[in-house]
C-alpha cells in the first residue's frame, strides 16, 4: 500500500493508567501494581495508528496550555502527524482519560477538557485539510456540532468519511446518512440498534467484536474475520489501532476485505503491550503477522 492523505478529527487526551489485580468496589480501597501516563485520546490514537502504518495524517484536535499539552504536541510531532490543526486552548485542562486495566481488559473514564473547543469554526478553519484527504475519521470525543459539520463537508466534496460512535451517545440521523463507514463495537452495535434498524445500516457497519474478530456485510452477505492467538497485555487502543489501519488501507484504495484483514493484524498486535499506542505496529511489522499467520 502506497502513502495515503488522512485527516483525523477528534480527542488528544492524556491517559493515567492503573493497573491492579482488583476493581474496587464501591467504598473500597486495593493497591494497585503499577501506575504510568500515556499519551491517548480516540482521535490522537487513530491518528497515530494510521501514520505508522504509512499514513500521511493531518489532526484536527486541542489541547490546554498545560505541560499535558505540551507533551502531547510534541509526541503527535514525533509520530510524524501534521499538528497545524491543533489549538491551543489556554483556559482549559488537557483531556485526560483514568484507566483501569485489570483481568486483561480496562474500564475508562474521560474527562473532555480541551477536547469541548473542537468547533466547527476550527474545522471551517483548516478545510483545505479536509478537501485534500483520501479519507477523514471521526469519534464522538468532541462536540457532536462539530463531527456533523465535518460529514457535511466530506459529503460535499465526495470524501469517504470512517466514523467510530465511540464513546457511544444518541446519533443524529445525518451521521447515519453522510458516514461511509460505521466502527461500532458489540456495546455500541447494540445501542445504535434502539435508534435504527440494522438492517438499513448494513454495508456501512464494520463490527469489531474483541476476542471473536470482526464481521462486516458484503453483497448482503454477511462476513466474519476470525480474531489472532496473541498474549494479551492491554486492550486499550485496539479499536483505535483498527480504525487507523482500517482508514490507511481504504485510504490507499485497497479492497474491503483487505482492509478489514489489515486492520484487524493491527489491533490484534496492539493488544501485546501496555498503553493505548504502546503497541501500534508499523506497517512492516503486519504484513509480517498477516505471513506467519
Amino acid at each position: 500500500m502506497s502513502k495515503a492523505n488522512v485527516c483525523v478529527i477528534g480527542s488528544i487526551n492524556m491517559d493515567l493508567v492503573i493497573e491492579t489485580d482488583k476493581v474496587p468496589a464501591k467504598g473500597e480501597t486495593v493497591l494497585g501494581k503499577g501506575f504510568a501516563e500515556y499519551p491517548g485520546g480516540k482521535g490522537a490514537n487513530q491518528a497515530v495508528a494510521a501514520a505508522r502504518l504509512g499514513a500521511n495524517v493531518h489532526m484536527i484536535g486541542a489541547v490546554g496550555g498545560d505541560s499535558f499539552g505540551e507533551t502531547l504536541l510534541a509526541h503527535l510531532l514525533s509520530e510524524n502527524i501534521h499538528t497545524d490543526g491543533i489549538s491551543k486552548i489556554d483556559e482549559k485542562s488537557t483531556g485526560a482519560a483514568n484507566i483501569i486495566v485489570s483481568e486483561n481488559d480496562n474500564r475508562i473514564i474521560v474527562v473532555p477538557g480541551a477536547n469541548e473547543c473542537v468547533t466547527s469554526l476550527q474545522v471551517e478553519k483548516h478545510k483545505q485539510l479536509l478537501i485534500h484527504s483520501d479519507v477523514i475519521i471521526l469519534q464522538l470525543e468532541i462536540p457532536m456540532e462539530t463531527v456533523v459539520y465535518s460529514l457535511n463537508i466530506a459529503a460535499e466534496y465526495d470524501i469517504p468519511v470512517i466514523v467510530n460512535p465511540a464513546p457511544f451517545q444518541l446519533l443524529p440521523p445525518v451521521l447515519y446518512e453522510k458516514s461511509t463507514y460505521l466502527t461500532p463495537n458489540e456495546i455500541e452495535l447494540k445501542a445504535m440498534e434502539k435508534d435504527i434498524p440494522i438492517s438499513a445500516l448494513k454495508e456501512k457497519l464494520i463490527i469489531t467484536r474483541g476476542g471473536e474478530g470482526v464481521e462486516y456485510y458484503r453483497d448482503e452477505s454477511l462476513m466474519s474475520v476470525p480474531p489472532h492467538s496473541v498474549e494479551v497485555k492491554d486492550t486499550t487502543g485496539a479499536g483505535d489501532t483498527f480504525n487507523g489501519a482500517f482508514a490507511t488501507g481504504i485510504a490507499n484504495g485497497v479492497s474491503l476485505d483487505e482492509a478489514v484483514r489489515f486492520a484487524n493484524a493491527a489491533a490484534a498486535m496492539s493488544i501485546t503491550k501496555i498503553g493505548a499506542q504502546g503497541g501500534m505496529p508499523r506497517r512492516n511489522e503486519v504484513e509480517a503477522f498477516l505471513r506467519s499467520n
